[in-house]
């Protein structure tokens, strides 16, 4: 059997949140996500190329779990974006070989970090 295009690659992240609800209208502001509803505890989010969901928990752990690496053309522009939708800034904007990052956490505390080439 051949692997398909999707083999080894991500495909699918899931975050715990504590309230689906305000985790994607943070999402929905800060990035132009589509979402898809499960019912009042999980929720599909769609970026336009990656899927993943929403799963309600009672509890989450700040820090815990990967760090998730988004891409924007225009950072600054992402990180006024993601500050309007209530996100904080951990890391402010930095350099690294290939181009420049920031991170920032969600308002359950997940840290992620945003990147661009230019």
């Amino acid at each position: 059997m051949s692997p398909t295009g999707n083999d080894r690659r991500i495909d699918y992240v899931e975050l715990a949140v504590t309230d689906v609800a305000r985790a994607r209208a943070f999402y929905g502001k800060a990035f132009g996500w589509t979402f898809k509803d499960y019912g009042p505890d999980y929720c599909e989010f769609n970026d336009g190329r990656l899927t993943g969901g929403f799963a309600k928990t009672d509890a989450v752990t700040p820090g815990a779990g990967p760090l998730v690496i988004l891409y924007a053309d225009n950072l600054e522009d992402m990180q006024r974006r993601i500050e309007s939708a209530g996100g904080r800034i951990a890391k402010p904007i930095f350099s690294f070989p290939g181009g420049r990052r920031f991170h920032f956490r969600d308002p359950d505390g997940y840290e992620l970090a945003v990147w661009s080439a230019k």
